[in-house]
């Protein structure tokens, strides 16, 4: 065999490592968590998230679920944080901090889980509601 021949056809695993390297450097990465909590001042769940795309200018929104009231009367709601650029490319890393009011919400006291992706979430203790929030 010439020496031309023999690369003249990649190996699987050079496909693999292709494919691989261009889906990650198009494709836009999963929005995760830096950080999260409750600030009783504003009555708001405020998000710091990291995530990647072409510019700064995601917009971010907040969905809640159904309030779930666990046998000891224990309350869970969960919310998913939904990026409107969610299809982006990942170009570049970014981080923008988000406040959602949490004033109207019924479900309190509970425990809030929120999502952006299947393997990202973090849970926030919302308090019982006070007076000057009801």
């Amino acid at each position: 065999m010439s020496p031309s021949t023999v690369f003249t056809r990649p190996t699987a695993a050079a496909l693999a490592i292709g494919v691989g390297l261009a889906v990650a450097s198009t494709g836009s990465l999963a929005d995760n968590f830096e950080s999260a909590s409750y600030d009783p001042a504003t009555d708001e769940i405020v998000l710091v998230v990291a995530y990647r795309g072409t510019n700064p200018g995601h917009q971010f929104t907040l969905q809640w679920g159904d309030c779930q009231v666990l046998d000891d009367d224990r309350r869970e709601i969960a919310g998913e944080l939904l990026d409107q650029q969610a299809l982006d490319a990942a170009r570049e890393d970014f981080t923008k901090t988000l406040r959602f009011s949490v004033a109207g919400l019924q479900c309190r006291p509970a425990m809030a889980t929120i999502r952006t992706a299947p393997r990202f979430y973090v849970t926030v203790p919302l308090p019982a509601r006070s007076a000057t929030t009801q």
